[in-house]
């Protein structure tokens, strides 16, 4: 591994018709599969657990093998990241609230660089990554998309490498559907890779009845195909 820097949808899955001829069973020879924040912290006993999320794993190593590149997203916080409710005076998690003017949920304290918590998940074969990308360094901006900060300026380097490697079709998997995985795959999009979503391998958070719903149809209206 090179480091740098469905099954019934559950209440946290939406039902959602995949597109109809929508296909794993033979991706082109130029095809990758990115596995979003599949870490510690996101699945049960983390700090930010994501429901029912550790269950992505398996089908994670059982389709990484198909792909001609794996690419995994780290998200590797500084613990004075300002988008901790800790770090703020009487901010509570889950709450909304204005980051160097930029809208932004207050979330806990989780995937700090160098812990437990942001390791990846140990269940993940690991062997199968060709590449990991870390995200949200910077303390001053979050990071959820695996292309780009959220004012979408910073590139994390994903881009680059993809193209490095000619890819054109990225599939994406992982955690959460209504955060990380939804604006890595609209930046995939919007940058000009052919987006598919493999919806069996995504758990969302839910911090709103519908949350992971609404992340789909934006999805879908930007041309990612689900499968």
């Amino acid at each position: 591994m090179n480091s740098s820097n469905s099954e019934t949808p559950n209440s946290h899955s939406p039902s959602v018709s995949p597109e109809p001829n929508a296909s794993l069973s033979a991706p082109h020879n130029r095809s990758a599969l990115i596995l979003v924040d599949l870490q510690n912290d996101f699945v049960t006993g983390g700090a930010l657990a994501v429901p029912d999320g550790a269950a992505v794993v398996p089908l994670a190593n059982q389709l990484a093998p198909k792909f001609y590149l794996v690419v995994a997203t780290q998200d590797w916080h500084p613990a004075d990241h300002q988008s901790f409710a800790a770090n703020h005076v009487g901010l509570r998690v889950g709450e909304s609230f204005e980051l160097h003017g930029r809208p932004q949920i207050a979330w806990p304290v989780h995937c700090v660089q160098g812990t437990l918590g942001a390791e990846l998940i140990a269940d993940l074969n690991r062997n199968l990554i060709h590449h990991v990308i870390r995200k949200g360094e910077d303390p001053t901006i979050d990071s959820y998309s695996g292309f780009f900060d959220n004012g979408g300026v910073r590139a994390t380097g994903m881009e680059q490498y993809l193209r490095d490697h000619g890819v054109t079709t990225v599939f994406i998997m992982g955690l959460a559907t209504d955060y990380c995985v939804k604006f890595t795959a609209l930046d995939a999009a919007k940058i000009g890779f052919a987006t598919r979503l493999i919806l069996e391998g995504c758990r969302g958070v839910e911090l709103q009845p519908g949350d992971c719903q609404q992340a789909l149809d934006q999805m879908r209206a930007a041309g990612v195909e689900i499968i």
